[in-house]
């Protein structure tokens, strides 16, 4: 496997792990408790605190990751998403023992701009649109936008949006052909059906 790259204009802490195949771009950050999987892309101008971010994990321009805030494998946070880790912060009061954890579970999307509020997890394969603020946890294969951000449908793993759903029903990802079903107000997914 690759070495990473980390450029030049980067500072990466002692103490800091990086994995195989990770590329860090210019005027970043990367905090000595980091723990970066393998083959991570991440842009211009970021900040990872000691958090930990999962292998194939894509973090766009412009965007922080918190003390905190832990991502999944193959998490894509899209330029300038915003997440917080206190829930009340004031300049002259010292809140670092209240951080509030926030996770993103293994494939989701967030969207340009989104703001995720701390203390919330987004689930597996969800996608927050642009500009959305997470208020809550989010299940599974949700799609969500708006403030606050609400479920407008779900969405395949593969990324496309899945049709109209009622408890009970199968529904099949036109794209990839993974089956889901709707039970209790989540979505349960399944391997592709045989072609």
């Amino acid at each position: 496997m690759a070495e990473p790259f980390v450029h030049p204009s980067s500072i990466v802490d002692a103490g800091a792990h990086v994995g195989a195949g990770t590329k860090i771009w210019h005027f970043t950050h990367v905090s000595a408790g980091a723990h970066i999987g393998a083959d991570c892309v991440i842009g211009q101008n970021v900040y990872v605190g000691n958090v930990t971010v999962g292998d194939g994990v894509r973090i766009q321009n412009n965007v922080s990751i918190y003390d905190g805030v832990t991502l999944e494998d193959h998490v894509f946070c899209g330029p300038s998403c915003v997440f917080t880790n206190v829930i009340n912060p004031r300049s002259e009061v010292s809140r670092k023992h209240e951080f509030r954890p926030t996770r993103v579970k293994r494939g989701a999307t967030i969207g340009a701009n989104a703001t995720i509020i701390c203390g919330n997890t987004v689930g597996a394969y969800a996608m927050i649109g642009a500009g959305a603020v997470v208020t809550s946890d989010l299940p599974d294969y949700a799609l969500v936008v708006g403030v606050p951000a609400r479920r407008i449908a779900w969405v395949c793993a593969c990324g496309i949006r899945l049709g109209d759903t009622a408890p009970g029903q199968v529904i099949t990802c036109i794209a990839c052909a993974r089956m889901y079903i709707e039970k209790d107000g989540k979505l349960e997914g399944h391997e592709p059906a045989a072609r």
